[in-house]
């Protein structure tokens, strides 16, 4: 089964150069390491939430368009991957080896 391993962290929080290093060599390992595993099928890093644009509409109503995310939190979705994992438990042990889930949140999520 596919799973969607969305990223959430602060994008707003400050980090050294050192952390920021750090970060992008723990995201190349976990990404070589589920490729080589066979359970990493995509990847895909978000810009910043305030380039979004939101749409909403309803039946018959009017369309609103709106710049930034939809959700005014302090962690916003910065990235996701898509795994194939025989079951939730594996997908969720997956999981715990995104970096991101040790300094903001992994929603893990399958996909039909």
């Amino acid at each position: 089964m596919r799973y969607a391993l969305l990223t959430c962290t602060d994008e707003s929080a400050v980090i050294s150069d050192q952390e920021r290093s750090w970060r992008a060599a723990a995201l190349g390992t976990f990404e070589e390491q589920m490729r080589e595993r066979g359970v990493l099928l995509a990847s895909e890093h978000l810009h910043p939430a305030e380039t979004a644009t939101t749409v909403r509409c309803w039946d018959g109503g009017d369309v609103i368009i709106a710049d930034g995310p939809f959700a005014a939190t302090r962690e916003q979705i910065g990235g996701l991957f898509v795994v194939e994992c025989k079951d939730l438990d594996v997908a969720i042990e997956v999981a715990t080896r995104v970096p991101a889930a040790w300094y903001g949140t992994v929603e893990v999520r399958p996909l039909s």
